[in-house]
């Protein structure tokens, strides 16, 4: 296994919106309920904030991306994070190797807060985040309505 992370490409989105899509119609870890197309990921990819991908053999397996919080001025310190690993990659840690590239790459860009909200119950995205140095700060109870129930959303914190 020669697993590393780079940074995105415009050939990566494909397989980044194949790996969304599934987690759209099969789980609630994203609150989206339709696709999103492929062309859609662009604005990601081509924005201010790092967007990686984890391959391995060339194959992309996973990616995280950093978002801006919130759309006042004031908040151009703190990022949301995402990461999404393909449902066959599970268990080889290409999230924490993922985390560990995209925190890394918000400290040296001058970054001071990261977030990530996670959709609850979900025992493995808390490890993952709790590994990376993430706290739970607050939950937001029944936020989420998606798959015949109402979802909480556990906020979790990492200074940079």
């Amino acid at each position: 296994m020669d697993q590393h992370v780079r940074d995105a490409t415009d050939a990566d989105l494909p397989a980044v919106a194949e790996i969304y899509a599934y987690e759209t119609a099969h789980s609630y870890s994203t609150f989206e309920t339709e696709e999103r197309p492929v062309h859609a990921w662009a604005h990601k990819l081509h924005g201010h904030y790092p967007f990686l991908v984890a391959e391995d053999d060339e194959t992309v397996l996973g990616y995280a991306y950093a978002s801006g919080f919130r759309d006042r001025p004031a908040y151009h310190r703190t990022v949301e994070t995402s990461v999404y690993i393909h449902r066959d990659a599970r268990g080889r840690r290409l999230g924490s190797l993922l985390y560990d590239a995209l925190l890394a790459r918000l400290v040296a860009d001058g970054f001071h807060t990261a977030l990530a909200l996670i959709a609850l119950p979900n025992d493995p995205s808390v490890r993952l985040h709790e590994r990376a140095g993430f706290d739970l700060v607050g939950t937001m109870r029944e936020v989420g309505d998606k798959q015949d129930r109402m979802i909480d959303v556990g906020v979790y914190q990492r200074m940079l």
